[in-house]
């Protein structure tokens, strides 16, 4: 039997970049990765590579921007006056936002650029344009 469309999958994985930075790990969650094949609750290119897959096979993957977070889309950056921000700390190129949204929820934002006037800060996910590896282990599926 291997993994096919519909079924629940629990998968122990590595994800690093291409100079072998690993950026996410199942271990470093404390348990395998669970989700359902077709329910698209991850990035295409990995669900793809798991399909086919038996119980305990192990493959490593490598997955382009196109099948993991896409390119980096220049319209995802903002420019936003700096008096927008809080003013309790020092807005650098490289810090972490959260932006709430209107219905409560909150995404990450990373700043891009400052100058005297605004700030620009890079909605794209922060995995976006990036080649990424996984070495993937089926633990279990039904």
């Amino acid at each position: 039997m291997t993994v096919k469309e519909g079924s629940k999958v629990k998968v122990d994985y590595t994800g690093s970049f291409e100079d072998g930075t690993v950026f996410d790990s199942s271990e470093k969650h404390g348990q395998p990765l669970e989700f359902t094949i077709g329910a698209k609750q991850v990035v295409p290119g990995f669900e793809a590579a798991i399909v086919g897959m038996a119980k305990d096979e192990e493959k490593e993957i490598t997955l382009q921007p196109k099948d993991a977070y896409g390119d980096v889309n220049p319209e995802m950056m903002r420019a936003v006056p700096k008096e927008q921000l809080p003013k309790d700390q020092e807005v650098k190129p490289g810090m972490m936002l959260a932006i709430g949204l209107p219905d409560g929820k909150q995404i990450p934002a990373k700043i891009a650029a400052v100058n005297d006037k605004e700030v620009t800060i890079d909605l794209n996910h922060p995995l976006a344009g990036k080649v990424l590896k996984f070495k993937v282990k089926v633990v279990d599926f039904e």
